[in-house]
């Protein structure tokens, strides 16, 4: 039996590609375990989990490219290490892993250490383009939904006292602690 895992990293990405070259791989639709919005540098995926454990002696986990199974060597090695003594053949891409090869534990070897040198140009790169005000400039995080006038509005009717904060929830529509916020934001910007 083929057993395929597949993972995405944020949830804006689309796992569509890696399930389709799992059906083509052989892998039943009902046993492809998929984790979405985990880095590969975190072992502790329940959809890995269930793939891992999903896999009898015989049986072949199969992994559309090394960095979905994970993103460093060490953990490579490891998870593929337990399948080989549980007698469970692993396959990366079209290539099926062959411990008894030496050419093959290289090859793994090899596509784990780029899969972890990936992950690190992938954080340099982020590193430097954060390093650049243009780009921190743009980076403002999530903008408030209530617009600036009406952060004014809450704030004077709090201070005023004809309203509990209760009261301004129901009339914006917004939680007692968005009241409490809209009323900070206008009070910063009339501080700077």
């Amino acid at each position: 039996m083929k057993v395929g895992y597949s993972r995405v990293s944020t949830n804006d990405q689309d796992v569509a590609a890696q399930h389709k070259f799992l059906r083509d791989a052989g892998v039943d639709e009902d046993r492809i375990y998929t984790d979405v919005g985990f880095t590969g540098k975190n072992l502790q995926r329940a959809g890995l989990s269930e793939a891992l454990a999903a896999v009898r002696d015989g049986d072949t986990l199969v992994v559309p490219k090394m960095d979905r199974l994970a993103r460093n060597v060490e953990d490579t090695l490891q998870i593929v290490r337990e399948l080989t003594e549980r007698g469970v053949i692993f396959q990366m891409g079209h290539t099926v892993y062959d411990p008894h090869d030496p050419w093959s534990k290289l090859f793994l070897t090899f596509l784990a250490a780029i899969a972890e040198a990936e992950g690190g140009w992938i954080s340099l790169r982020t590193q430097e383009g954060m390093a650049r005000p243009s780009v921190r400039k743009k980076l403002k995080g999530r903008q408030p939904a209530i617009p600036p006038a009406t952060d004014a509005a809450i704030a004077k009717a709090l201070d005023e006292g004809d309203q509990s904060a209760a009261d301004l929830a129901r009339v914006f529509r917004i939680s007692r602690s968005g009241v409490y916020r809209a009323a900070a934001r206008h009070r910063a910007k009339g501080n700077q």
